[in-house]
């Protein structure tokens, strides 16, 4: 089976499969992943085994849901040619940040696979992102708002990358928290929801979307940190902001061992507890922002129930 093949028979993301497929977006969902599928077929012959092991298999393809959730509820029926295609550039560019943040991260595996950078090398890694962004905008073609959008977006990436390490074991607020998740995961939803509706009228539900998603992850990874075995760990060695620890280092004690630059394991624990503590405040901040987004939706959308939808599955995120 070849790289192409074996992502047309990848399995989704079981949740994901699952809110798909309530929102009635299978046949669309199948569309785009026929569409990676030939998309990295077509690609130079150097690059497509990386590619390949990039885009196969275990991806929840949450933020082209989003697209299309956004799309339909401001406008009914099938999802256009142009709608499909800024999805399809949507998971490329997504690829790409997952990318970086594994080599940044040092991150051996993603999705119970080799990172591809594990896999493949650093040099073979970075060269895929930059050809990947550059297939993404020959992708789009004449959509001049996609293009702009996506410039915007890589942007805004790059300075959340840049400014969350920059600020990593500092003593910040939830305020702090929600300006880096805004940039960092809240503009990819952003871009998503403005490539649904190009209006531009859903954008702050995007936003707050995205910074739902990026809570719920915190939290869910801080639930999995508390014997150091999830994936809140890496967070807790490097001083990240989470939201669980913008509301623990408000006790100077945490803020201490926060601002540690070599923690020691007694430190992690101390630090793991002390997050752990902070999970239902942290839940009740989950619920005003998902309450926040539900409001956008009903202002702006014909039809919310689709928007509706998708902040009830992000929000159940947090409980993993």
């Amino acid at each position: 089976m070849n790289a192409a093949d074996g992502i047309a028979a990848a399995q989704l993301d079981a949740a994901s499969g699952a809110v798909i497929d309530a929102l009635g977006f299978a046949e669309e969902m199948a569309r785009l992943r026929r569409r990676i599928a030939t998309w990295v077929g077509g690609c130079d012959p150097e690059m497509r085994e990386a590619l390949g092991w990039q885009f196969l298999s275990g991806a929840k393809y949450f933020r082209p849901l989003t697209v299309f959730a956004c799309h339909r509820a401001v406008i009914p029926g099938p999802i256009p040619d142009t709608i499909m295609a800024g999805a399809l550039v949507v998971e490329l560019f997504h690829n790409v940040s997952l990318i970086i943040d594994d080599i940044v991260d040092h991150s051996d595996t993603r999705r119970g696979r080799a990172t591809l950078h594990t896999r493949f090398g650093d040099l073979t890694a970075l060269m895929v992102a930059g050809y990947i962004v550059a297939e993404g905008y020959a992708l789009l073609g004449a959509d001049l708002q996609a293009s702009g959008l996506f410039s915007e977006l890589l942007k805004r990436l790059g300075v959340a990358e840049v400014m969350q390490w920059r600020l990593r074991r500092q003593t910040l607020g939830v305020e702090d928290w929600r300006r880096i998740a805004g940039e960092d995961t809240g503009s990819m939803f952003e871009i998503c929801a403005c490539l649904g509706d190009r209006s531009l009228r859903l954008r702050k539900f995007g936003g707050l979307l995205g910074l739902l998603y990026h809570g719920c992850d915190d939290v869910g990874d801080v639930r999995g940190a508390t014997a150091l075995g999830g994936g809140g760990e890496q967070d807790l060695r490097d001083g990240i902001l989470t939201l669980p620890a913008a509301l623990a280092i408000r006790d100077p004690a945490v803020a201490a061992l926060f601002g540690k630059p070599d923690p020691a394991p007694a430190d992690l624990a101390a630090m793991a507890a002390a997050f752990a503590a902070k999970l239902p405040e942290a839940e009740g901040e989950l619920d005003a922002i998902a309450a926040q987004a539900g409001v956008e939706a009903r202002l702006f959308a014909v039809n919310p129930a689709p928007l509706l939808a998708l902040v009830a599955q992000t929000r159940r995120l947090s409980a993993r």
